[in-house]
């Protein structure tokens, strides 16, 4: 992309995100009510990622786990099937409500619509290890969705996670409008599907 296309997308990043907090408000006031009622911890989870230029910011979701989810201090891979979720959790995240906080991050400039996804700095280093090209992702903000979100699903593996690697390398020499706009309708299409990613 070129100044002109970066400065499109983040304005189109700010209006629609804007746009979708104020469409969601019901949603969210209503999920806000439903993790409240569980009274077993905050509804916000805040999660420390990296993102542009490698610089760490705190990802927002709706809390689908257990406060004691990594009571060791080491950090999990989340799994389909994890016995951490919460009942309300788990619906939550089949559906891919948990993610709606992020259009805060995506509103002040943490994330795009499009992009990577951010990863904590623990798993980078193992993803590094393997493949120190992840670095090149640092060149632009980390995303809600991408072509490795809707075909490689939640990276529970090291496996899983290479290959999103691979995938969000050939975004990166790719990208342009036109393919982010794609990737936009794809992701709505296929949650409005049922697809669990």
């Amino acid at each position: 992309m070129n100044c002109v296309e970066r400065g499109i997308k983040r304005v189109f990043d700010v209006v629609a995100s804007l746009f979708g907090l104020i469409l969601l408000s019901p949603a969210i006031f209503y999920v806000f009510l439903r993790l409240r009622r569980q009274a077993d911890g905050p509804v916000i989870f805040r999660q420390e990622r990296i993102g542009l230029h490698g610089k760490p910011f705190n990802i927002l979701k709706f809390r689908t786990m257990r406060v004691d989810a990594e009571q060791d201090g080491i950090p999990h891979l989340a799994e389909k099937t994890d016995d951490r979720l919460t009942p309300v959790g788990k619906f939550l995240r089949e559906h891919h409500l948990d993610e709606i906080p992020q259009l805060w991050n995506v509103f002040v400039g943490d994330m795009s619509f499009v992009g990577p996804r951010p990863e904590r700095q623990y798993f980078i280093d193992q993803i590094m290890q393997e493949n120190s090209d992840y670095e090149q992702l640092y060149q632009i903000r980390p995303g809600i969705t991408s072509m490795a979100t809707i075909y490689n699903g939640y990276t529970d593996t090291m496996e899983k996670m290479l290959i999103r690697l691979q995938m969000d390398l050939e975004y990166l020499q790719k990208r342009s409008l036109w393919l982010d706009l794609r990737i936009i309708f794809t992701t709505v299409r296929l949650i409005g599907y049922g697809k669990k990613f």
